[in-house]
């Protein structure tokens, strides 16, 4: 049983209670600080739809991408022991502590237009990465990536092999066994996984912005525009702040109840 105290010591308590300030002060201001009286005219200026339209489609690609390699991904790590496991779960994790704008040089040196993969791209296919909305998905992806990979590996993980073993013993195949054994196991970190990837993919600024550029109407997603018009229109770069906000306390508050759970 896991019992919790009432008491709590002095030496934790105002710690603690500063720590707690210092992270709700800056959302108090935020939200203080928020042009309520014309927030829905902020939200709707032009400038500001079309970031919100741009961040929702690519943010959604990105989400979509992450999905797809890092499912495989996380099933790897989670059920295979081969060497140099460990080495390359580092690698997927490095996007999570790698300063974004590094992270977006790293992309340019990857698929910029001379980069080691952009350039066939350009010189042969004639795609361009930069510059462009695919490198906004690319740049979000990379970023949101390893999110989907620890929550989605964790609960393989948990769930362990039996109930596959016992599927493959009765003849199912292995892509029948994944697919209705494995998946609908994990099915709720899954969804975790994939609001959070999506929620860092949409929050993603210095990867974007080095990678992707900032071009209106093409590269400028929603933290871009907030970042350019904090001096010419700061009550729309609120505004689109509060949005932002909004977004984030949502998917941990839905994560919080459905998947890591209510506390006791």
């Amino acid at each position: 049983m896991n019992r919790r105290t009432r008491r709590v010591p002095l030496g934790i308590a105002i710690p603690a209670a500063l720590g707690l300030a210092f992270v709700v002060l800056p959302l108090v201001g935020l939200v203080t600080d928020a042009p309520w009286d014309t927030l829905v005219g902020s939200l709707t200026n032009p400038e500001a739809r079309a970031a919100l339209r741009l961040s929702l489609l690519c943010s959604a690609g990105a989400t979509v991408v992450a999905f797809g390699l890092g499912l495989p991904l996380a099933w790897v790590f989670a059920r295979l022991d081969f060497r140099g496991r460990s080495f390359a779960w580092a690698l997927v994790m490095v996007p999570m502590v790698l300063p974004p704008v590094v992270a977006g040089v790293g992309l340019l040196a990857a698929f910029g237009r001379r980069g080691l993969v952009g350039g066939f791209l350009a010189d042969h296919l004639g795609v361009y990465l930069t510059f462009s909305p695919a490198g906004v998905v690319l740049a979000e992806a990379f970023v949101a990536l390893p999110f989907l990979v620890v929550t989605v590996e964790a609960a393989l993980r948990a769930a362990g092999t039996e109930l596959e073993e016992a599927a493959r013993t009765l003849g199912a195949r292995p892509w029948t066994v994944l697919r209705r054994v494995t998946l609908p196991a994990v099915g709720p970190a899954l969804a975790a996984g994939a609001a959070l990837a999506w929620a860092r993919a949409l929050g993603e600024f210095g990867a974007t912005i080095t990678f992707a550029g900032n071009v209106s109407g093409r590269t400028r997603t929603v933290p871009l525009a907030v970042y350019l018009l904090l001096d010419r229109e700061p009550e729309v770069a609120t505004a689109l702040s509060l949005l932002m906000l909004a977004v984030s306390i949502t998917v941990l508050a839905a994560l919080r109840s459905r998947w890591l759970g209510r506390a006791q």
